[in-house]
């Protein structure tokens, strides 16, 4: 049985700020807001960090059309304990955690059971989600959480939080697919196809992994960027009929990270056979893949959605190890409506993350006082 109202105010008595969207035009302002007491297996957590990703656009816009608010977006949290559950054996205060992108699952079912929180039926989102008390769930633009010990993660000492704080959603997400698939083998040639947010920490990975790999993009502007900075091997001009046609058959792999609807047979004609794309982005329309494309050469299409918690620990370890961080850019919370507008452009190299700790108060109490 549900809480009655006046139960879930007694729940909810720790009062926090955040960033919310109040309806699809998507400007963000702040929002007192409660979280819940302290339960028995929980963690407190200050926000320090919070990641912008292109779902929180997606989201506070509606695109989608499950938008629930007020909407406090934000799934790559970073932070500091600051309390824990009289259960909770995992983690302490002052402790550097992380929370992605589900708050809660059912915890019993065999997704579950197997380290696959994120395929359970129950998965509850970090936000815009209803939460197992009947709130809505409110995401990382905000000053403080309270969240289940099982979705917590701790970042190693050698990773800063900032520039951690993408992987909880962006690292996990190209992570676990190269892990399940076998694109994670040394000397194996993974394609990277899309250089944002996302691909451009698969490329870190696939080099941490030790192999070799291709950046696979529309933009002949990001060679330089590709080789140079992030370390590729090569880069192919998916426009370019000569460059496509010299690539054939020559992939293990591929990372698709780009959410628009583009032909997918010539990027399908880069694998060799038995060859695996996975897709992590989300195109609005369906695809189109003629059977051919895969049944001829025995090829893979498959697709990943995050990770389980057990998989984003072993990713923020292996990250920490190899030096795998996101880059960022780092702005305080005054601007996140403009960095929303920059991010619709895909203007980013390649993730804002907002300044929680040192400008969320310093925003909310200037827009009191307009």
């Amino acid at each position: 049985m549900a809480p009655t109202a006046a139960e879930q105010g007694e729940q909810h008595a720790r009062k926090a700020v955040g960033l919310a969207a109040r309806d699809a035009a998507g400007h963000l302002s702040p929002l007192a807001i409660t979280r819940r007491n302290t339960g028995d297996d929980d963690v407190v957590i200050k926000i320090l960090y919070c990641g912008v990703c292109h779902s929180d656009l997606h989201s506070i816009k509606n695109d989608w059309k499950n938008a629930r608010y007020p909407m406090i977006p934000g799934h790559e949290i970073a932070g500091e304990v600051t309390e824990v559950g009289k259960n909770v054996s995992k983690y302490k205060a002052g402790d550097r955690v992380g929370v992605g992108c589900m708050v809660n699952s059912c915890r019993s079912c065999e997704s579950c059971n197997k380290g696959f929180e994120n395929h359970c039926p129950g998965m509850i989102l970090t936000y815009n989600s209803v939460d197992v008390d009947g709130t809505v769930s409110y995401g990382g633009y905000s000053s403080m959480v309270v969240v289940h010990e099982r979705f917590v993660v701790r970042f190693p000492d050698a990773m800063p939080l900032d520039k951690g704080a993408p992987l909880l959603c962006a690292g996990i997400t190209v992570y676990s697919p190269m892990k399940y698939h076998g694109l994670n083998v040394p000397g194996l040639h993974l394609g990277v196809l899309g250089l944002g947010g996302l691909g451009h920490v698969a490329v870190k990975f696939g080099k941490a992994f030790g192999m070799k790999v291709t950046v696979i993009s529309s933009s002949p502007g990001k060679k330089e960027e590709a080789l140079g900075r992030l370390g590729a091997d090569a880069f192919l001009v998916s426009k370019d009929a000569d460059e496509m046609k010299a690539a054939m058959s020559t992939m293990d792999g591929i990372i698709n990270t780009v959410s628009a609807n583009i032909p997918m047979t010539p990027l399908l004609g880069l694998l060799k056979p038995n060859g695996k794309m996975v897709m992590v982005g989300l195109p609005e329309k369906p695809i189109e893949v003629p059977p051919f494309a895969l049944v001829s050469t025995n090829k893979t299409l498959a697709g990943s959605l995050i990770g389980g918690m057990s998989d984003t620990q072993e990713m923020l370890d292996l990250a920490a190890k190899h030096g795998v961080t996101a880059d960022i850019e780092l702005i305080g919370a005054d601007y996140v409506n403009t960095a929303m507008e920059r991010l619709a452009k895909a203007d980013v190299r390649y993730r804002f993350v907002i300044d929680i700790g040192n400008t969320l108060d310093k925003a909310a109490a200037a827009a009191t006082t307009e």
